[in-house]
């Protein structure tokens, strides 16, 4: 029988060289590709993690991302209040510079395992001896100190912690009480509160609107600070004023209430002649505007007519004095602008129409329906008779010659005449 050795030899005998040679090759990249490419090339990251406690990991324990083992702990030991832990994975597995370390419980009685987080995206990686601190790490809560906490709430809570005296049971008694037969009640409640949520979340950006508002009132308010200081101390004077006087004004107040009623009162009473009244004033008011121009020149004239009246008294007498200015109708440029002012005066005598024309210029107004008279001269010149005690005006009548007439003196006016006018209620 031929051993495998002896046929192995037989085989490499039968081989040339070259071959032999080739087949060398091929066994060394072979091994080269399963170091490289199989086993990452030999390289692994060694990561070190610290941890208050490691109840359940061990050397050999797996170290794993998302569940998947990448890596295995190579070694744990206390350092003090903490616990170091060595953990090695393969070169190609990229874990995040930021990663965390957590001790993860499968089950309550299974080994325990590393796992590292989150998941690599892209960004710096973990690099060979690399530290992870504590307060990257986390480790489950274990189940006896959940029965810890446990016990230590049902002492607490017992006869001998905040129920020694029954104050417990009582309050329980007395929720029970106060919430038996309310269930639809409180669901109602849980309803409306649930309604009042949905609504306030439906108008939040109202609510956030008004809040920004708000922020603008307040920042216009910050900004005049110094007008709302002043307005303030203002308001505190006034306040401050009325705080003086609140008796006054107290009193005030009740007499102004007492005038109301009395006010109401007499309205009620006459309400009718008020309405007449009220109706009688509308048409005074209604004259008042439509004669609003005789007014307003009654209001122009009325002071000038009452300081005339006032001088034309006599005191001593109780009378009235006035003068007759009659004696300047002997002017005939007086009487002539008053006669072209009037213009509808009665017809004058022919020879005073010709002298007020000759007076004017031509400018007498001419009356309808009288007949115009013929137009006289003057002294010297055919036609128009003298005046007596009236002096000739120098008149240039087109194409007639004026020759020169000595002037008359003016009369003497008159001396004035004192008419008693008798005024009631004056002796």
């Amino acid at each position: 029988m031929t051993e495998p050795g002896e046929r192995v030899d037989r085989v490499f005998g039968e081989l040339s060289r070259p071959q032999r040679v080739g087949i060398v090759v091929l066994i060394v990249v072979a091994l080269v590709l399963d170091l490289i490419v199989l086993r990452g090339g030999g390289r692994e990251i060694r990561v070190t993690a610290h941890f208050d406690r490691t109840v359940g990991v061990y050397q050999g324990s797996d170290v794993r991302v998302l569940g998947v083992k990448i890596g295995t702990i190579t070694q744990v030991q206390p350092e003090g209040r903490t616990v170091r832990v060595e953990l090695r994975y393969d070169a190609d597995r990229k874990v995040p510079a930021d990663a965390i370390a957590v001790v993860v419980a499968p089950s309550v009685v299974s080994d325990r395992y590393i796992q590292l987080a989150p998941v690599y995206h892209d960004g710096p990686v973990l690099q060979d001896g690399a530290d992870i601190p504590r307060s990257r790490t986390a480790t489950p809560v274990e189940l006896d100190e959940v029965y810890a906490a446990l016990s230590e709430l049902s002492t607490a809570l017992g006869p001998h912690g905040a129920n020694s005296g029954g104050a417990l049971s009582r309050l329980v008694d007395v929720g029970a009480a106060n919430l038996e037969g309310n269930g639809e009640a409180i669901g109602q409640t849980l309803t409306d509160l649930s309604r009042a949520v949905r609504t306030l979340s439906e108008g939040r950006e109202d609510l956030f609107g008004t809040v920004r508002n708000l922020q603008t009132f307040t920042t216009a308010l910050a900004r005049n600070d110094q007008q709302v200081r002043q307005f303030n101390s203002l308001l505190a004077s006034v306040a401050n004023q009325f705080a003086g006087d609140r008796a006054a004004l107290a009193a005030a107040l009740a007499n102004l209430a007492t005038a109301l009623g009395d006010v109401a009162g007499f309205v009620r009473e006459n309400r009718a002649a008020l309405r007449r009244n009220v109706a009688g004033l509308a048409s005074v008011t209604s004259v008042l505007v439509r004669q609003r121009a005789a007014l307003a020149e009654f209001l122009d004239v009325a002071p000038t007519a009452l300081s005339n009246l006032n001088n034309a008294y006599n005191a001593s007498s109780g009378t009235l004095d006035t003068r007759n200015q009659m004696s300047s109708l002997a002017d005939p440029a007086v009487l002539c602008t008053l006669i072209r002012a009037a213009g509808r005066l009665p017809a004058l005598p022919p020879t005073q129409q010709q002298l007020c024309q000759a007076v004017l210029g031509g400018k007498l107004p001419t009356i309808p329906g009288l007949p115009q008279p013929p137009r006289p001269g003057v002294p010297g010149v055919p036609g128009v008779p003298s005046v007596p005690g009236m002096p000739v005006p120098s008149v240039s009548v087109p194409g007639v010659p004026v020759p020169s007439v000595p002037s008359t003196p003016p009369l003497p006016a008159p001396p004035p005449t004192t008419l008693p006018v008798p005024i009631p209620g004056v002796p």
